[in-house]
């Protein structure tokens, strides 16, 4: 298989699941906006997208690392189709795409949108770690209690985003522990290097 990555960016989040799951993939850097190849292959011309052996290509974050974590359910990430503990996982994997993501990114990478955008921005991203903030301190250490799954692997990837993004952590202790013990884990290190990017302290 192959992933398509671009440094810096949430295709991060899948180079982690896989090198959890000891998947092994081959890794093509893509320059975003600056390369025809990878748009005529993915339209939606943004990272992850990844190329099954059967030549298929799977696009979207989400999808990917719980397609990725089934290729390996002996490892746990992700808890087997159909439980309630996949429904939790799913959850979990749509509130970081959809109220995180999307705020740190497009609004906190590009000042042209102005102050205001970005205040906006810093504002919601609050209350939304004020939320993940209460979760892991009552049920932590990871998002699904005791077990590192996919969604922890993409709350890192955004959460990461932070001190580019200037959104301060200070005030969530519990999300900062969270960030530097996901930090720590091996093959969570092994993909930011390999992903050319390196280790943060939160």
């Amino acid at each position: 298989m192959k992933l398509y990555y671009a440094v810096g960016t949430c295709s991060l989040s899948p180079h982690i699941v896989a090198s959890e799951a000891g998947i092994a993939l081959e890794l093509q850097r893509v320059q975003l906006g600056k390369d025809p190849e990878y748009v005529a292959l993915n339209p939606k011309g943004y990272v992850p997208a990844l190329r099954l052996d059967d030549g298929t290509l799977l696009t979207e974050g989400v999808a990917i690392v719980q397609y990725l974590a089934d290729r390996a359910p002996e490892v746990g990430l992700a808890p087997p189709a159909g439980t309630a503990e996949r429904y939790e996982l799913q959850s979990w994997l749509t509130f970081v795409s959809s109220e995180l993501h999307k705020m740190y990114s497009p609004w906190l990478f590009h000042p042209e949108y102005g102050d205001l955008a970005q205040k906006v921005a810093r504002e919601k991203i609050a209350t939304r770690l004020v939320l993940v903030e209460r979760h892991l301190a009552k049920g932590g250490p990871f998002l699904l209690g005791s077990t590192f799954s996919v969604a922890d692997a993409y709350l890192f990837t955004i959460v990461g985003w932070s001190p580019f993004a200037k959104v301060d952590l200070a005030p969530y202790p519990h999300v900062r522990d969270f960030m530097n013990r996901v930090s720590e884990r091996p093959k969570v290190r092994e993909a930011i290097l390999g992903h050319g990017m390196k280790i943060a302290a939160y």
